[in-house]
């Protein structure tokens, strides 16, 4: 195979964790380089994240070297052909050449093989097809440098082909494309992803949460969601999903304000239907727990939240929230609703009270009602919500004291209860 580039040392290659492994395989004759997006990263001077590695040496034999040169060795995928070598904090899969002899959804049936053509054909794209020795030769069969030069997204080989062997490659060319694409996306890979969409739901929930939260992530992630709805990808998927424009004005609000993305409140951005429609959608994508009811409230918000509302208000949805990163999402959306341009000053004054939320705690509890002489029973907690709701109309300055002493002044000459719950402190 033609060396067809070469990439300046980086620091994650001449790192003395990276030549000790790669010594250790050479000391038995096994020829090694790196693969995959290590090398597509660190050709586009992107952050390279994940070091991954490809031998002709097969897996017992790798463990063999790594372990002679005092390298940790786990089988994370031998059976694959797969094992880490740890070396201080430094992880390397370290990867066995294989081909295809079958392949049947996520899986294939596999063998061992020395050929690096054979090995990076099995690659979903071009641009992933890359490998690259340990001094910087980069070696392209599949022609994905100029892909990348020319921000084109392709599949290795026949586009149905390769989403036949995986149907998870139909996301991640879109994925991709949402990263590392610039223009028209190639038709070839279009014209099959249209075709084969409607096996999407073959897959898991979370090899495809996995997939839309990466896509997500990306600088522009409503133009390659929309180019999903138009193909009809997304209705065999998420088919409430439609909102590009509001996904689009959440991530360029995010920009301007320095905010990092987060996905579940992306996901809510462009779902257009109700807490109901939500938790199915949490369903499909089998979310935990946490961001289930998060995405749920973010698409039905329990209370309003609004950047033009005054510094007692927001203080107060932020109390009865009592979460500041669903504080901090409720006010990205409700920004992006607004009617009007909204003052970036004024969503950073309401992201600013997110701050506030460790010392919106009610200083007193039951048990020093109880100390004051009360008897166990309703009444404790009817008291308590009184001076919560004090409390809150004093825009939570009152300290200990004061709220003891307002417990003791409703405890002598007792008010109806305002039947507000209360977040008290040591609960």
């Amino acid at each position: 195979m033609t060396i067809n580039a070469r990439i300046a040392p980086q620091p994650w290659m001449t790192a003395s964790e990276t030549r000790a492994v790669f010594d250790a395989l050479a000391a038995g004759g096994a020829d090694a380089r790196f693969v995959g997006g290590c090398v597509r990263d660190a050709w586009l001077g992107r952050k390279v994240k994940d070091i991954d590695i490809a031998t002709h040496a097969p897996p017992e034999r790798v463990m063999e070297l790594l372990k002679a040169a005092g390298i940790g060795a786990i089988p994370t995928g031998i059976d694959h052909g797969t094992i880490t070598a740890v070396v201080g904090k430094a992880h390397y899969e370290i990867t066995t050449l294989r081909r295809d002899v079958e392949t049947f959804g996520r899986h294939a049936r596999v063998e061992f093989t020395d050929d690096w053509r054979e090995d990076a054909a099995r690659r979903d794209l071009t641009m992933n097809a890359l490998s690259c020795t340990l001094d910087g030769c980069v070696y392209d069969p599949f022609g994905g440098l100029a892909d990348m030069a020319a921000g084109r997204v392709r599949f290795v080989g026949e586009p149905r082909e390769r989403i036949e062997e995986d149907v998870l490659r139909l996301l991640r060319f879109f994925r991709f494309h949402a990263h590392y694409g610039r223009g028209a996306p190639d038709a070839a890979a279009l014209a099959a992803c249209a075709e084969m969409a409607p096996r999407l739901p073959t897959l898991s929930g979370e090899r495809v949460r996995g997939e839309l939260s990466r896509l997500l992530a990306a600088p522009d992630p409503a133009s390659a969601w929309d180019l999903m709805i138009r193909l009809g990808v997304m209705a065999h998927l998420l088919p409430d999903a439609v909102r590009t424009a509001r996904l689009d004005g959440l991530v360029r609000l995010e920009h301007d304000l320095d905010e990092p993305p987060e996905a579940v409140c992306r996901f809510a951005a462009v779902l257009d239907t109700d807490r109901a429609g939500a938790l199915a959608v949490a369903q499909t994508l089998r979310l935990s727990n946490a961001d289930r009811d998060r995405l749920a409230a973010l698409t039905e918000p329990p209370i309003s939240v609004a950047p033009s509302d005054g510094p007692v208000k927001r203080r107060q949805a932020l109390y009865r929230l009592g979460d500041a990163g669903l504080y901090r999402d409720l006010v990205l959306l409700a920004a992006v609703d607004a009617p009007g341009p909204m003052a970036l000053d004024a969503v950073k004054a309401a992201l600013a009270t997110a701050e506030d939320l460790p010392s919106l705690v009610l200083p007193i509890a039951g048990r020093d009602l109880l100390a004051m002489g009360m008897p166990r029973g309703p009444a404790v907690g009817a008291l308590l919500k009184q001076v919560e709701a004090w409390w809150i109309a004093e825009d939570f300055r009152p300290g200990r004291d004061e709220c003891l002493a307002e417990a003791k002044r409703r405890l002598d000459k007792p008010s109806p209860a305002p039947g507000e719950g209360a977040r008290v402190a040591g609960g």
